[in-house]
């Protein structure tokens, strides 16, 4: 099994960091949309490493699908035909307070956005004559000027990030893979996320072979008791803040923790952070994310998406991850998966 991580840190140190996440033995590198751009990053990695890159992901719905197509094509490029576009919806507050945009029915904003992607690749291709006019976004206009012609390697494939049904379902009709979002459990995953890629899949015509399957999985890793507990209260200060949102309560509803929602975001409004952590007990860490020895996360990983994936991306998040465990739990999922 083939495992990605994330490309952190500030744009100007991301070749170096990408060189050496690389000699670790991972499989592939995303970036986060975050503090700094999400494309920047991986044009760095593209100048010291061969690797699969990723947008992990580039929220689609403030930018033109003409703007996430030359930026997709060119990585494509740059990474020898190694790149996926991940795109995203993001929440509303988000999407209209920070982004300055519109916001509205955002699983058709999304599947109108990967649509229209690809009748702009398929222009380029010289397959047809761009003439895409959806509801939201039209694009019929492609003189030879801004037109790059057909790509080498190929269009790069488009992967959408998804938690709820109607999202999952969409991307199950329209994408190439799905990006299974971290904030999540093995039985929401089974008994939400599956149906609905099935029903997507069925009314699409498309069958299971069509849609490639990325988990995600937030991952506490060490070995020492010290290095345990570190990791620990990294993965609980994240999946307080994912708690803490009313888009992730379906997760917690699946696993009988519905009133933990509100009150996280009770204290989320009030600042009060360190209380939100502490509300994460020992049975929701174990369930929501991954956490033990290198092996042991290796195995577990393994146990949940091995049937369905053959590639997951890992989060470590709010603690510093040694080198050597994530060697470690990369070489252990290759053993556990081939």
């Amino acid at each position: 099994m083939k495992m990605d991580v994330q490309l952190d840190g500030r744009p100007e140190d991301a070749a170096r960091r990408a060189r050496e996440l690389v000699e670790l033995g991972v499989d592939g590198l995303f970036t986060f949309e975050g503090a700094h751009d999400v494309f920047a990053p991986l044009v760095a990695a593209t100048a010291t490493v061969e690797v699969d890159l990723m947008t992990n992901v580039a929220i689609a719905l403030p930018r033109s699908p003409l703007h996430l197509a030359h930026a997709a094509y060119d990585l494509q490029s740059l990474s020898r035909g190694r790149f996926r576009l991940g795109l995203g919806s993001q929440i509303r507050p988000h999407i209209e307070k920070r982004y300055g945009a519109k916001w509205s029915r955002p699983a058709a904003r999304m599947r109108e956005a990967v649509l229209a992607i690809r009748a702009i690749f398929d222009a380029w291709e010289g397959n047809s004559r761009l003439r895409f006019e959806g509801e939201f976004t039209s694009h019929t206009l492609m003189p030879p000027t801004f037109n790059p012609g057909p790509h080498p390697f190929g269009p790069p494939p488009i992967c959408l990030g998804a938690l709820g049904p109607i999202m999952t379902r969409t991307a199950a009709e329209v994408a190439d893979a799905l990006l299974v979002m971290p904030f999540n459990s093995v039985r929401h995953f089974r008994e939400r996320t599956v149906p609905a890629v099935e029903e997507g899949l069925a009314r699409s015509g498309r069958t299971p072979g069509d849609l490639a399957i990325y988990p995600q999985v937030i991952v506490g890793v060490g070995r020492t008791p010290e290095e345990l507990e570190a990791a620990a209260r990294g993965v609980r200060g994240l999946l307080a803040f994912y708690g803490s949102t009313p888009a992730y309560r379906p997760v917690l509803e699946v696993e009988g923790w519905a009133d933990l929602q509100p009150k996280l975001n009770a204290f989320s409004k009030q600042g009060e952070f360190a209380a939100m952590t502490d509300l994460i007990d020992d049975k929701m860490l174990t369930t929501l994310a991954v956490h033990g020895t290198p092996e042991e996360c290796a195995a577990e990983i393994v146990t949940r998406f091995g049937d369905c994936a053959d590639r997951v991306c890992c989060y470590f998040p709010g603690y510093e991850v040694r080198g050597q465990h994530v060697a470690e739990l990369a070489a252990a999922m290759k053993v556990l998966a081939p």
